[in-house]
């Protein structure tokens, strides 16, 4: 039997991608081979919570991320890299609260499915800068 937080997060998870789906899949006029459209995501220590959001770059103003000319500016500044992100380098206290990111679709046309896992979410942003910033 599936544990209260389990069921959540897997419910949160379906709902995500259910509203993010369509964009991932979805053709479009102008659609090119070199396209960046990522579903991202943030989820708390041990899963307890989790967010997403999709980041369509060249950065629309109809996408929904907040910080998306950033964060596309970011992507292209590491050539899709995500683990040489310039991100936003500060000092960060020393508490163990992890957090994970995902990134999962397509960069200029390239499969993107990447994961990483910091010690706490001032690290992730010291390290990600404004890509999962929402």
């Amino acid at each position: 039997m599936l544990s209260t937080v389990a069921r959540r997060l897997s419910a949160a998870s379906l709902t995500a991608a259910a509203l993010v789906a369509p964009l991932l899949m979805a053709p479009t006029a102008h659609a090119d081979s070199r396209e960046t459209l990522l579903l991202l995501t943030v989820s708390g220590s041990e899963n307890t919570w989790i967010r997403g959001i999709a980041l369509q770059c060249p950065a629309t103003s109809q996408g929904h991320h907040p910080r998306a000319a950033e964060a596309c500016a970011a992507l292209d500044e590491a050539g899709g890299d995500f683990d040489t992100l310039p991100g936003d380098p500060h000092l960060c206290p020393l508490i163990h609260d992890p957090v994970t990111v995902t990134a999962e679709g397509t960069y200029n046309g390239d499969t993107v499915d990447w994961q990483r896992t910091y010690p706490n979410a001032c690290a992730m942003e010291a390290a990600a800068g404004p890509l999962f910033a929402f």
